[in-house]
């Protein structure tokens, strides 16, 4: 070493240290491992505490050039020694590396493949920086091996054991100040690797010089790497059990470049959010008591090449403007291939950059919030993708994903399912589903694919499948995992509702978790369920030719049978416009009058029938084509240079009214859940195609709801009413000619007769309009 000290500074032995450090150059040119250019320790050692040389051991420098070092913190940096403090740099590529502390400059011996080392005459670790020189350009840094762990024992606890309901301020990239030093800490999870390394633009992805240290049995390996900040690219470099390496993006990541490119990005939020009085407000009702109107949203495509921001000036006025309390976000989660919709996902905690970056969507949740919009996301924890660079077999082995491979392959979608019974991957999509609710101020999830998870024998044959412990087909980690979830979001996160896609008949979807039923397991724990055989039935009603429907009549009556089994939302989604499916007009039988008609009558029975509704884009003007994710839907049709625009704009129309009326008629929504809310006034009319019921507020206040679905007039039809009602008024009537009906209208009160009939002891008699639905209360 080279000391750059006045040559008058003296030590003990009376010497100067620039005399004393030829002396040592001298002796060191004997020794037999060079450790050129070292400075004389301060005293002469005794025979007990001979110097040693400060370069690093041969195993220790093998496992760092091959990136299987557990703790490169242990040799690398600066450690007291007999003799002094020995400092050791790992600087592939560098020409030299000098230790800067206060005025003393001592350039580290150059030690080969890319490691310097040296020792000072010191008695404590000093504080300093390295000045590392790469072909003529000196690099002034702090050195990353002289930090303590980032993590504490706290959360490498709670990682353990599979509770860490804030995983992601653990793991992941994180800008930080640790020991009075601004830079970036990483931390990631893989228990088999031999090694792990950080690669990034801040190195040039030259991985070699950052490995990172193993923070014993959690499996958690974690670098401090001063001096990165916002923007920079990373991912980690892996080195297998076999010893191969492999390049993965951040499985924590919060965000990341746009795809197809593949790498983690360091984030640090900004955002203020604005909505306080929004999340105050709902967390004062339950959400099944309470109005639920959703426009379902696939934010990349609903008017194509928005960005996040963009959209918050357009999609809050257009909801507004149609009256849907609630839009739903198709997956947001970043995923490799925009085709799937956002369902096969690789970034868990990333919104999808094809849009803008993490603060730019909490800037669109926030303005929907400011709007009086509730957001609900898709979020997808039954699966994932197999590209490389990602989930699967992460560390090497089966991590992520179960290690029996008739358990870990998905049979329909070429995906790898979770292993919900390992709790640090419970915990990692626990903690998912905390973070939208948390960091992003989502008011609900709809979990994807609910039925897939809970049948050990989905989609797949006998000889497939391995029945449970007690020789059943249920996955009982999987109902463990959602029970988890489901009790962590609600006690998290007041005011938050979670919703199962889930399209079996299994007991207590939306049972609470203690509350146990006659499967003996208990509730999943949900807020509401898709009612997908309303779905499925009503849809196949609506598409027989209605001199058929009268063979078919149960297909729009056997809902009641069990709607209150759970607390259901109705939805015509987009996997029901898709993959030859056809849009919802299209589906309906008859010319185009009578496409229109059947879908205008469909969506007022929709809308009054027990339920909450869910309204996929395009559905609400009666786009005729499929939706496709490349263009979207078709605007054009509502541009009043198109000639049809009264058909498609009629439609809209009564979808907004729709909602006006709904959000201001309790009737419909207070008790949704509560069979007094509801009473059949003709479920039998086969012959008529005439459905009529009445739906009850808290205070029993009544709308009456009646679906003549036959291309007819009927005059004087009786329909059967509470005697206490002095007179009734039509409040919405899907054939009126603003929305591009036949205009068949009552527009004046009607009273009833003292005549009794469908077992009330008073009736109406009303012009039953052609395809259509009537909507009356008292006047």
């Amino acid at each position: 070493m080279t000391s750059k000290k006045p040559a008058t500074s003296k030590n003990k032995s009376g010497k100067s240290k620039t005399d004393r450090s030829r002396t040592d150059r001298a002796r060191s040119d004997r020794a037999a491992i060079p450790a050129a250019r070292r400075p004389e320790p301060p005293d002469r050692p005794g025979p007990a505490e001979a110097a040693v040389s400060p370069a690093i051991d041969a195993g220790d420098r093998e496992r760092l050039l091959d990136g299987t070092h557990h703790a490169p913190h242990s040799v690398l940096g600066a450690h007291p020694v007999p003799g002094g403090v020995a400092f050791r740099a790992f600087r592939p590529y560098a020409q030299a590396v000098t230790v800067v502390s206060g005025d003393l400059r001592a350039e580290l011996h150059d030690d080969g493949d890319g490691f310097f080392s040296g020792l000072l005459p010191v008695t404590d670790v000093p504080a300093y920086r390295l000045l590392v020189t790469y072909d003529g350009s000196v690099h002034e840094t702090e050195d990353a091996y002289r930090f303590l762990p980032t993590l504490g024992e706290l959360d490498l606890h709670l990682i353990g054991e599979g509770r860490h309901e804030q995983l992601w301020r653990a793991l992941g990239a994180h800008i930080t100040t640790h020991e009075g030093v601004t830079g970036t800490r990483f931390a990631v999870w893989a228990p088999n690797a031999r090694g792990v390394r950080v690669a990034g633009t801040f190195n040039f992805w030259d991985a070699g010089a950052f490995p990172m240290r193993s923070l014993g049995s959690s499996g958690v390996w974690e670098l401090f790497v001063p001096g990165v900040g916002e923007g920079e690219l990373y991912k980690f470099e892996i080195t297998r059990p076999d010893g191969s390496r492999t390049l993965r993006a951040d499985p924590m990541a919060r965000r990341t470049e746009v795809p197809p490119a593949t790498s983690s990005v360091v984030h640090a939020s900004r955002h203020e959010w604005e909505d306080a009085q929004w999340l105050e407000r709902r967390a004062g009702t339950p959400v099944h008591e309470a109005p639920f109107s959703v426009y379902e949203v696939h934010l990349p495509s609903w008017r194509p090449g928005l960005t996040y921001r963009q959209l918050a000036e357009q999609l809050p006025a257009y909801v507004t403007e149609m009256g849907f309390t609630h839009v739903e976000l198709m997956p947001v989660a970043e995923h490799p291939f925009g085709g799937s919709w956002g369902y096969q996902v690789t970034g868990f905690y990333a919104p999808t950059a094809r849009l803008g970056t993490p603060d730019d969507f909490k800037y669109l949740v926030d303005r929907l919030h400011q709007a009086g919009i509730g957001v609900l996301m898709d979020w997808v924890p039954a699966h994932f993708p197999r590209d490389a660079w990602a989930l699967a077999e992460f560390d090497g082995r089966p991590l992520y994903e179960h290690h029996d491979p008739l358990r870990a392959a998905h049979p329909d979608w070429g995906t790898l399912e979770f292993d919900f019974g390992r709790r640090e991957v419970r915990n990692f999509l626990v903690a998912n589903a905390v973070y939208w609710c948390e960091e992003f101020h989502i008011d609900g999830l709809r979990v994807d694919a609910v039925a897939s998870m809970l049948y050990l024998d989905y989609s797949r044959e006998p000889g497939q499948w391995t029945p449970n412990e007690h020789g059943g087909r249920e996955n009982m980690d999987a109902v463990a995992f959602l029970q988890e979830m489901n009790a962590t979001v609600y006690r998290r996160c007041p005011g938050v509702v979670t919703i199962a896609e889930e399209s079996t008949a299994w007991d207590g979807v939306t049972r609470p978790t203690h509350h146990r039923g006659p499967s003996g397991f208990g509730g999943l724990g949900f807020g509401l369920k898709w009612n997908m055989g309303w779905m499925h039935d009503s849809l196949q009603y609506m598409s027989h030719e209605p001199v058929h429907r009268s063979y078919h009549h149960h297909e729009m009556t056997f809902s009641m049978v069990y709607a209150y089994s759970e607390n259901y939302v109705l939805p015509i989604s987009h996997d029901e416009v898709v993959h030859g499916k056809r849009s919802l007009v299209s589906k309906m039988p008859g010319d185009w009058w009578q496409q229109r008609a059947n879908l205008r009558a469909y969506l007022g029975f929709m809308w009054a029938h027990p339920g909450k509704q869910l309204l996929f884009m395009g559905q609400e003007f009666a786009q005729g084509a499929e939706w496709s994710e490349a263009h979207g839907p078709d605007w054009w049709l509502l541009d009043p240079s198109y000639g049809a625009e009264a058909d498609h704009r009629g439609v809209r129309n009564l979808v907004r009214d729709l909602n006006a009326n709904y959000r201001t008629t309790p009737a419909l929504w207070q008790r949704d859940t509560d069979p007094a809310g509801f009473q059949w006034v003709t479920g039998d009319a086969v012959e008529d195609n005439v459905f009529a019921f009445l739906r009850l507020d808290a205070e029993g206040n009544p709308l009456l709801a009646v679906s003549h679905l036959a291309p007819v007039v009927r005059h004087d039809y009786r329909i059967g009413v509470p005697e206490d009602v002095p007179a009734w008024v039509e409040v919405l009537n899907s054939d009126a000619g603003r929305y591009g009906g036949s205009d068949v209208t009552t527009p004046d009160a009607v009273k009833p007769e003292p005549q009794a009939w469908h077992g009330h002891p008073a009736s109406i008699r009303l012009t039953l309009p052609p395809l259509a639905t009537v909507w009356l209360r008292p006047a």
